[in-house]
């Protein structure tokens, strides 16, 4: 297939992907059909199944092309040294990361409950588990494995909870990360004054 025929195929998922997210944060996941994104689209619903046949696989699918950066992000992980420079750099990417992604987890943080019932909510629990098992030192006292876990909500909680708070964005995602290498710093420090 030639390159153009394959970026205006891209294009279609792409723009797909952004008006279901869109309707599913305006109306709820359960109250959006196939049928409204098409016709939002301006497109038939046949044509829309060519690239989906369910809502989920639509879901599904935004979820994994925002969460490839995770998945990059722990694989990276996974073969670097356990030191503070890698979590503090683990947590500096993860948080931009959430940034990329903001759309699919403020849908997420207002859907947990049809979240919990999809694919999508086990997918997203693994690659945290991932996460937390590079930041965690299974060595250090449990104060400081708990310091390490924390650092990942708290980062989730400035996807989420915390986005009702006033103030520009940039500035609230800045102190969310500092906290969150803040108890990274911590807690590999803790390790470090062990006896």
């Amino acid at each position: 297939m030639d390159g153009s025929k394959q970026r205006r195929r891209g294009d279609t998922r792409q723009r797909i992907q952004d008006v279901a997210l869109e309707l599913f944060a305006e109306q709820g996941y359960e109250k959006t059909s196939l049928r409204e994104i098409a016709e939002r689209l301006e497109v038939t619903k046949a044509a829309l199944y060519y690239h989906f046949r369910t809502k989920e696989e639509i879901l599904v699918s935004i979820f994994e092309d925002l969460a490839r950066p995770i998945e990059d992000l722990i694989e990276w992980g996974r073969h670097q040294p356990h030191t503070l420079e890698t979590k503090q750099e683990i947590v500096r990417r993860y948080s931009d990361a959430l940034a990329d992604a903001a759309p699919l987890f403020r849908f997420m943080h207002d859907n947990q409950a049809t979240v919990r019932e999809l694919r999508v909510g086990e997918m997203f629990k693994s690659r945290a588990l991932g996460l937390r098992d590079i930041l965690v030192d299974p060595e250090a006292d449990l104060v400081d494995q708990v310091r390490c876990a924390s650092a990942l909500f708290t980062l989730h909680a400035g996807m989420s909870v915390l986005q009702d708070m006033e103030g520009d964005p940039e500035k609230r995602r800045e102190a969310v990360l500092e906290v969150a290498t803040e108890l990274v710093t911590r807690a590999h420090r803790g390790r470090d004054e062990a006896p």
